[in-house]
Parts: structure tokens; sequence; C-alpha cells
């Protein structure tokens, strides 16, 4: 949206981006946020003085105290602890509502962008009128405030933390404030902590040239022609993901690939397929290590899984899958992948080099979080560290991006305060199925959800199988391409290539079926690995 001249209205003004005072400027506004405001300060005090009331019941109660383990069938079981706490409903229904609110995302973003060009509109009308309308105002400042709130709405990152207001609300109501605080004080967010940190600093313009780097060698093999370019990006890119996380491998990825491979205009079959593999490999390819995959950081500690066992179960068949996958795909396309040869020279312009000790460094504080990764205040420390770093070296970084650090991470810590919640059902049911079974239902389950709270609502269950584990793992990574919303990085994928798949952006249909292929690729070699 250009910006306009401010246009002076007695005490405000308007411009194309209508700033937060001016969206607050009425009486109206100004008055119903002071009352909000106070309201929300009232209720802390007085939650917070309830909070020092006494001893607190279990909260949730833990499953060992149901005493339901005689009960046969599951319905019976899930009936019983409903009835021993009824809150269990309660709290169960909250997170599907959050559930159900991430398939609601796209269309919030679509009403956001609808009321965007609406204010845009409204604001060259008031431009262009002789005097200023109050109603047109009124109006402006409305479809505002609608763009603002849908936004926030549309982040699929949000969507936990937005449901955490209900969840609080009956908590406190039903079982007392004193209980929605201690529960809320138990809860450990080392992880969240942890994937916040590394993903800051694996997104670090060292990093990121570091991995530059290491795709143009693989390049270079192919001539850096389009087409190796295509093979480079999409096979060593997502296995890159395992030490640099998969949201910087995903950002990485995607950005190569608007300059070496989308900026050539390939038929929108060939886009949707490279989608599709980007999605799926960079979802299994961070399986290499236990620290880079949120589904894996979310109960490596739990289960006790190091690098040396994800490498072993399963990063080297997450590298045969992508293999096989990104073979297939380029035998397919391969006329139209080599005719791109003679146009896809020198696209870009080589970034400016990073002294190497510079680099260095980043992987070596990389390296640090990762040691002290169950440490919350240590990797704090590393990273107060890393920016005061990035200060002394400003020349060579570039500024840095917390927001999408930031929403990971608050999407994970919300995941962690409604799981511990759901533990009364997911144990029976999970408990129930097979390891076969679980393996396809969590591949199917994470397309409709982030595959991390597949991952950790599985590591609530007490007495998960070795088997249980790796199959709920292996769909959980598998699925992870299916749609927008099956893995944390694929947002900032779609974001940074969506301007090629025509005006309305990526169809989810089109994606989900792309990325069906590698999908069932990488399922079958982990059912026939297992």
């Amino acid at each position: 949206m250009r910006n306009f001249k401010p246009l002076a209205v007695g005490a405000r003004s308007v411009t194309g981006r209508v700033s937060m005072d001016e969206l607050f400027s009425s009486r109206r506004h100004l008055a119903s946020t002071f009352f909000v405001f106070c309201l929300m300060m009232l209720s802390t005090v007085a939650l917070a003085s309830a909070a020092d009331s006494g001893t607190v019941a279990a909260f949730p109660l833990p499953v060992a105290q149901y005493n339901d383990a005689s009960i046969a069938g599951l319905a019976p079981k899930l009936l019983g602890r409903i009835k021993a706490d009824p809150f269990n409903a309660i709290a169960t229904a909250i997170f599907l509502a959050a559930i159900g609110h991430t398939f609601l995302a796209a269309k919030f973003r679509t009403i956001s962008h609808r009321c965007e060009h609406e204010h845009a509109v409204l604001v060259r009308k008031l431009e262009k009128s002789s005097a200023p309308d109050p109603v047109l105002l009124r109006e402006i400042e409305r479809k505002k405030f609608r763009e603002v709130v849908f936004h926030f709405l549309g982040e699929v990152e949000a969507v936990f933390g937005i449901w955490l207001i209900p969840l609080a609300i009956s908590v406190a109501l039903i079982k007392g404030p004193d209980t929605f605080f201690h529960y809320i004080n138990g809860v450990n967010y080392t992880e969240p902590v942890f994937v916040v940190v590394i993903m800051a600093i694996a997104s670090s313009r060292p990093v990121l040239y570091f991995a530059e780097g290491a795709l143009k060698m693989v390049a270079c093999l192919g001539k850096k022609t389009p087409a190796a370019w295509w093979l480079s990006i999409l096979t060593v890119g997502p296995m890159l993901g395992s030490f640099i996380t998969e949201p910087a491998a995903m950002t990485i990825c995607a950005l190569i690939l608007v300059e070496k491979f989308f900026k050539l205009q390939p038929s929108m079959a060939l886009r949707y397929t490279t989608l599709g593999l980007l999605f799926v490999n960079i979802s299994i390819g961070g399986t290499l290590t236990h620290f880079a995959a949120p589904p894996v950081v979310m109960v490596a500690s739990h289960w006790k899984w190091d690098s040396l066992h994800m490498l072993t179960h399963f990063g080297w068949k997450a590298v045969l899958s992508i293999l096989i996958s990104n073979a297939l795909a380029f035998f397919i396309f391969r006329r139209e992948l080599l005719a791109l040869r003679e146009s896809g020279q020198a696209l870009v312009q080589p970034k400016t080099s990073v002294p190497v000790s510079i680099v260095l460094t980043h992987l070596a504080l990389i390296g640090l979080v990762v040691l002290t990764s169950h440490y919350a205040a240590i990797v704090v420390l590393v990273f107060m560290f890393f920016l005061a770093f990035v200060a002394a070296t400003e020349r060579n970084q570039d500024p840095i991006n917390l927001r999408g650090p930031v929403l990971v991470g608050f999407f994970l810590a919300g995941l962690v305060i409604h799981g511990g919640c759901q533990q009364w059902w997911i144990e029976p049911v999970l408990a129930s199925l097979n390891p076969v079974q679980l393996l396809l239902g969590s591949t199917l389950l994470t397309a409709f959800n982030d595959n991390a709270a597949i991952t950790y609502l599985a590591s609530l269950v007490p007495g998960f199988s070795d088997s249980a584990k790796y199959a709920v793992m292996a769909g959980a990574v598998a699925g992870g391409g299916l749609t927008v919303i099956a893995n944390a990085p694929n947002p900032a994928g779609q974001s940074i290539l969506q301007a090629y798949f025509g005006t309305n952006g990526v169809d989810a249909l089109k994606l989900f079926l792309a990325a069906a292929i590698p999908t069932t690729i990488c399922v079958l070699i982990f059912l026939l690995t297992r």
C-alpha cells in the first residue's frame, strides 16, 4: 500500500498506513481500551491474590489416579475419565476448537487482505474529498481494526496462544485461579526457548552465507545450470536443515529457488511439484540430528533420543527418500528442467562475503546452544552473547528478525500448555493402536495439524513402546509437507514463493496432491525398514 500525505483533521491525520494512535483516537475507542485495560489489571490482581490461597489439587489429574486399568474398551474408559473429572471434556473441546481454528487461518488472512484493500480505497476517497467526513473517518478506523484483528487470527503460530485465553478462564472458574497459576508455573518451557534461540542464530547472515556456499558447491558439479541448482536445493538444502534448523533451511532454499528457478517461469505442474518436494524434504531432512526439527525437539529429551539415534533410525531413511523422490521428479520433468539451461545464467548477484571467523563463531554458538539445550537459563545467556556479538560485527550482519522464531516459540509454548490437559484421552487412544496404524494415522493427522503437536501429544503417553515411538515420529515427519500447517517452517516457504502461483497464491488441494507422491515414498521406506 502506497503512502499518502497526511490530511489534518482536528488533532488527527490520515495516511495510507493508519497508526495505532489513529486507530484508537476517538473517545469511544479510548474509553473501551481503558476499560479493558482496567479489567485485565483487576483480573490479574484477583487471580494473583487467589493464587496464594493455599494447597491446590493435582491438575490435570495424573493418568494413574483414574484406577481404570480393569475397564475393557476405549469408550467406557474415556467416559469414566470424563465422569471422574468433567473438566477433561472442556479442555479437549477448547483444544479441538484451536485445531479447527488452524483450518480457518487462511480464511482469516483472506478477510484481512480484503479489509486492507477496502481501507486503501477509503483513504484515497478521503484524500480526494474537499472536507473531512467523520463517518468516513470512523469507517477507515473500523476497516483498519478489522484488518489487524483478522491478520492476527490468521497467524497459524498464534492459534494455540489465542485459545489459551478460554482455557485460562475455564480453569480459573471451575478449578480456581490458584490451580491455573500452579499449572502454568509447572509447565516446562525449555523446548520452546531452545527453538526460539536456535532459529534466531541459524537465520543470521553468516549461517545463511555458509549454507548458500554449500549449495553452490554442489550446483557447481552440474555447471550451475537451473537443473543443477534445482537438484542441489531440493537435496542438500533439506539435509542442511539438520544442522542449521528446518526453518532456516526452508528460508534459504525458498529464496534461492526464487532466483535460480521460479524466475525462469517453469510450468505450473513443475512449480507445484517443486513446492511439494521442498515441504516434504524439509520435514524429513531435519531428522539427521535431534535438535533441528520441531517435532523431534519436542520429544528428544523425554524419549532420550540423541543425534546418533536419529541418524540410525530416521536420518539415513530420510536421505534415501529425498534421493528417490527427487530422482523421480527429475525424470518426469527432465525435458523442461534441461530446457531452462540457456536462460538461467547469472540471475542473482553474489552476496557480500562474510569473514570465516564470524561464520565459525556463529556455528560454534549453534553447537553451544545444542549442547546446553536442556538448560533454558544457559541457552538464554548464549543468546544474549549472540546479540552482543551481532552488534559488535554489525558490518557483516543483517538486522535480526525475531518475528519468525518468536511466533514458532509462541506456538510451541501454547501447544505444551494445551497438551498437558489432553493426556487423559491420548494415553488410551494411542495405546489401542498397533505401530502400522500409528504410522499411517500420524501421517494423516499431521496434514491437519502441526507435526510437533502430534509427537508432543504422543510423548505424554506413559509406557509408550519403542516401536510406537518410531511409528509416531515417522508418520509425523513424513506427513509434514502435505499442507501448509503440517510443519512449522512451511508458512515461511509459502510466503516467499506464493507470488509465483497466481493471484490466489498456493492452492491447498494442488499442494496436497503434489506432496502425496514423495510422502508415499517416505512412508513406504519407513514402513519397510522399521
